[in-house]
């Protein structure tokens, strides 16, 4: 895969709500109503990350799910942390 540039992964960022860069890497933290929503959640980006064969790191705490993506293969961001990034952002 393809790494994006800087121009391209600022494009796709605007494409992405509550999604911000941390260097080589996005991250999304989502605050559910508990523990057991955010387990759900969890579970329900499991299922989408599974589906995509791209997998996020994934922190649960209590009750607010952060998400880590970057395609560690590649060394960086890819069309696939977006993609999937737009699949997560997608869910209620």
């Amino acid at each position: 895969m393809r790494l994006l540039t800087d121009a391209e992964i600022a494009g796709r960022l605007a494409d992405c709500a509550g999604w911000e860069r941390d260097g080589d890497r996005i991250i999304s933290a989502r605050t559910l109503g508990d523990f057991r929503d955010a387990m759900l959640y969890a579970a329900a980006v499991g299922h989408l990350a599974q589906a995509a064969d791209h997998h996020p790191d994934i922190t649960i705490t209590w009750n607010t799910v952060t998400l880590t993506l970057s395609t560690h293969a590649a060394g960086g961001l890819t069309e696939a942390d977006f993609a999937l990034a737009r699949s997560i952002g997608a869910l209620p």
